[in-house]
């Protein structure tokens, strides 16, 4: 990994920690490896999702941030845009719309808000869409 892409790592995780907002987004490193991240998101309020708490597994690519990094949820979801199988994400920024002016908190905020809005047009998971 490129030390100018773990500089960058370093200082979003820092800035993912102490943010002091109401947003229902956090982060922890694993295992010491800030290429590997638990992040976790609240379900918004007027959903089937409120009063939940959903676990992402982070893993981050050597390129970043000029790849995506790839999420995937570990709590399971029903949801027509996440795989019930195994967790995979159907979102356009975490593939090809993914670029470097965004950051892993704004890729969980990302997540949350497609809790509130799912795109059935074009799921991950063909059987609840």
């Amino acid at each position: 990994m490129a030390m100018n892409s773990l500089v960058r790592i370093k200082k979003e995780y820092r800035e993912i920690r102490e943010a002091n907002d109401n947003s229902g987004v956090s982060a922890e490193i694993v295992n010491d490896s800030y290429t590997h991240w638990k992040g976790t998101l609240k379900g918004p309020d007027g959903t089937p999702y409120a009063g939940g708490v959903f676990v992402v597994n982070i893993v981050i690519p050597p390129n970043y941030p000029f790849e995506p990094p790839q999420m995937r949820f570990d709590t399971k979801v029903w949801h027509p845009n996440i795989s019930s199988q195994n967790g995979a994400i159907c979102l356009d920024i975490l593939k090809k719309e993914w670029s470097p002016a965004l950051t892993l908190r704004t890729a969980l905020l990302s997540l949350q808000a497609l809790l509130c809005c799912p795109n059935p047009d074009d799921p991950q998971d063909a059987q609840v869409a």
